[in-house]
């Protein structure tokens, strides 16, 4: 009887694994000026003030069962992107999120998937939505030949064209994704 109970209390390690695993993914980002994400969780203290302040409802915190991740901030690209207002980036008590200029954030990067865009795969389709919403079109987007081109150095990963694509594949992610590059880059002490 007491090992069996020991079963019961004792976590597995998927358990665990998934109470230390980042909810960063593919258009599941933080907030502009996010410090990286090995020091996220430590650095912010789930005050909610991003969220309160966010006019758009864009940012949301995460619910208990995000372990370690849990009342830290995230935005859901697809459902509601951000409109980089840069309020959030202000209320922040701890400099979790950093100030940064509009166009110089970095929340991750829209990659096109070329055989699931319409404007890349069909001879005659011409959709350039993801061109049109893009606040920096003509430098973070560009239109190469009437298609889609996304400018790496100046993406801000908004997901504005993630959200406003219309073509959602079976998986789930549209022709057109963000990946959250940025929030893996180099911690400095």
């Amino acid at each position: 009887m007491a090992a069996g109970m020991g079963a019961l209390v004792r976590p597995s390690l998927s358990s665990a694994i998934s109470f230390l695993k980042s909810p960063v993914t593919t258009n599941v980002l933080r907030p502009p000026g996010a410090v990286p994400e090995q020091i996220f969780p430590s650095k912010c203290i789930r005050c909610g003030r991003c969220v309160e302040v966010c006019p758009y409802n864009s940012i949301r915190p995460l619910d208990v069962r995000s372990g370690i991740y849990a009342g830290t901030p995230l935005i859901f690209v697809r459902d509601i992107p951000c409109y980089l207002c840069m309020k959030c980036v202000a209320v922040c008590p701890t400099g979790t999120l950093q100030p940064i200029a509009q166009e110089e954030t970095r929340m991750g990067l829209a990659v096109i998937d070329k055989h699931a865009c319409i404007t890349w795969n069909e001879e005659l389709a011409l959709c350039r939505t993801c061109y049109n919403v893009c606040p920096f079109k003509e430098k973070a987007i560009k239109l190469d030949e009437l298609r889609p081109v996304v400018i790496d150095e100046f993406c801000t990963g908004c997901g504005l064209c993630v959200h406003g694509c219309q073509v959602t594949q079976k998986n789930g992610k549209k022709a057109i994704n963000v990946e959250p590059i940025y929030s893996s880059r180099p911690v400095k002490w």
